[in-house]
């Protein structure tokens, strides 16, 4: 069995998820060898303890990107398939199909468990294949799991976009969840304080800021972003020179008037032209090694907060820091 099938085995292809088609509809045929960029949904929605609509964040996303957006990126002048050949595997198959109905600690600590054992060999898999991985979430619990095995040997940079800090070390009774991965980061030693960019923050605990502090998180909070953001864009582009990063999006650092249906939306954050401006600060030397992009919400047949995923996912990949195409 070649590598891909032994992929393809893993997954619900994008024609048989909920969207019924893939990220993206290029104007050319993309074979996944020809590919440098890789998506993979993950509609997980297990311990968000708010609104939940997280788990069709792949389905909007994938139905705006194909259906309504065109993948030339009007402000610079660029065609995106001239930068990143995209190659969607589909929705990762789960061990536990019956997630949605999962009661018990017991039941979700497993299910996290089996997920991490299935992240680390697909990218693993794609690492070693040099394809870059974007995951569509779902919850932002997953991000721990896929930097994780991303970062192994290469100390990455990881930038992180979002209204919260995602730092307690339990949250009603789960070790494991939506708000604690990037405390159990650092704690279990996979990132040290100084390798994490907080981006956006306007909402967290004592107990989180004190945690983040203390392992000298770098943090920029929404009000350094409204009322200094050409010192942010500098030191982002200072600090991603010459340097591996990781980009963990979740959709509410965008401010509450953009999100309609995203599960936690908070008030007081980014606007798109900021995210650009932050985006496009990012040193050209800089090299991406995954991306995730979580909590975009689906309910009542709002595709919005998929069009803006999308055209910030978009943004992205049209830069320089991405793995170049093989020509």
């Amino acid at each position: 069995m070649d590598e891909l099938s032994e992929l393809e085995e893993l997954f619900t292809k994008p024609e048989n998820t909920t969207a019924g088609i893939s990220f993206c509809d290029l104007p050319l045929p993309v074979t996944f060898d020809s590919a440098n960029v890789i998506i993979l949904g993950a509609p997980i929605d297990i311990t968000t303890t708010f609104g939940k609509t997280t788990s069709g964040g792949p389905k909007s996303i994938r139905v705006t990107s194909s259906k309504q957006i065109e993948t030339f990126i009007f402000e610079k002048n660029i065609e995106i398939y001239d930068k990143a050949m995209i190659y969607d595997l589909g929705d990762i198959n789960f061990r536990i199909s019956s997630y949605d109905n999962l009661e018990w600690l017991d039941d979700i600590s497993l299910f996290w468990k089996s997920f991490d054992e299935s992240i680390s060999n697909i990218m693993n898999k794609l690492r070693n294949l040099n394809k870059m991985p974007v995951v569509l979430g779902g919850e932002h619990t997953i991000t721990y799991s896929i930097y994780k095995e991303l970062s192994r040997g290469q100390q990455p940079l990881l930038i992180h976009f979002d209204a919260h800090r995602d730092m307690k070390s339990i949250y009603d009774g789960m070790t494991m969840c939506h708000t604690t991965p990037f405390f159990h980061l650092i704690e279990n030693g996979y990132i040290k304080g100084e390798d994490l960019v907080q981006i956006g923050i306007r909402q967290a605990d004592k107990e989180e800021n004190r945690f983040a502090i203390e392992n000298r998180v770098n943090t920029f909070d929404a009000w350094d972003c409204y009322n200094g953001l050409d010192k942010v864009m500098k030191w982002i582009n200072k600090n991603t020179r010459d340097r591996k990063i990781y980009i963990s999006f979740d959709i509410d650092a965008y401010d509450i008037s953009y999100l309609p249906c995203t599960g936690t939306p908070e008030p007081y954050g980014l606007n798109p032209f900021q995210v650009l401006n932050l985006i496009n600060s990012i040193d050209e030397s800089a090299r991406l090694i995954g991306l995730d992009f979580v909590e975009t919400g689906f309910r009542n047949n709002d595709f919005r907060e998929g069009a803006l995923a999308t055209q910030t996912i978009l943004r992205i990949l049209s830069g320089a820091f991405i793995p170049s195409l093989q020509k």
